[in-house]
């Protein structure tokens, strides 16, 4: 079953799912295909569900049918597009630029991995498109699509990995 996400101005969406509509946010410079590395943005597209990191000291992962892991403080994602590791999981600290997945906010209390520029990786076409957490204030993501933690709960609970995101632009 496909999630769908429609893009609206800059750093806003509609996910739809189920016969229902919910806010959601997306990159601070909207939606577009041809995602680069940095750019803001959320990229178009169709994207599997990989698996689930959550922040178990915060929150009580429902059961799942995707591969799920607690995140450790030295879990990162290499965001440095010269690097072997580009778009992967890495340890922290790393000797290329990564992402900390332990956060103090609670973006990534619940993190679903989108297969977006995985199966074979181009360097530059983006890293770390995430299904995460919506910030407090509403704002935009750096590119990933965020949500309220209790529909984020409940897709986790709902989906597997058969399942895909779809995003467009409105």
């Amino acid at each position: 079953m496909d999630i769908t996400v429609i893009g609206g101005p800059p750093g806003r969406g509609t996910l739809y799912w189920r016969g229902r509509s919910y806010p959601c946010t997306l990159g601070r410079s909207g939606v577009r295909a041809g995602k680069r590395e940095g750019d803001g943005a959320s990229p178009i597209g169709c994207f599997a569900l990989r698996a689930v990191f959550y922040r178990a000291d915060r929150v009580s992962l429902p059961k799942t049918r995707l591969p799920s892991t607690a995140t450790a403080r030295d879990d990162g994602w290499c965001d440095a597009p010269g690097d072997t590791a580009y778009n992967r999981q890495v340890r922290m600290p790393y000797r290329a630029s990564a992402e900390n997945l332990w956060r103090e906010d609670s973006l990534y209390d619940i993190v679903v991995v989108l297969g977006h520029n995985d199966e074979t990786v181009v360097p530059g076409a983006g890293s770390a498109i995430f299904l995460h957490l919506m910030r407090d204030d509403g704002g935009p993501t750096e590119g990933c699509v965020g949500v309220e933690r209790a529909l984020a709960l409940e897709l986790v609970a709902a989906l597997g990995p058969e399942d895909r995101v779809c995003i467009s632009a409105g």
